[in-house]
């Protein structure tokens, strides 16, 4: 997934979720998603719990989720 992809997924709005990184169009955060993947969640579970959500917003959520540890990585 392309970095471009990434961002047409996710969004952050102050005015939804606090300005939480969420799934474009939805009050889905980021950080709901990842932690169900770390898991071993299935993508097919979460998708039937979330069904706004489809399979390259959990990707996308997950590569967001690696970049922000990426720029994390260097401010510390």
């Amino acid at each position: 997934m392309q970095q471009s992809d990434m961002l047409e997924r996710i969004s952050s709005d102050p005015d939804i979720c606090h300005g939480k990184p969420c799934i474009r169009g939805t009050r889905i955060p980021v950080w709901l998603l990842v932690p169900l993947v770390a898991e071993g969640e299935e993508p097919e579970t979460i998708i039937s719990d979330y069904p706004s959500v489809t399979h390259d917003d959990i990707r996308a959520a997950m590569r967001y989720a690696a970049k922000l540890c990426e720029y994390e990585a260097y401010a510390i």
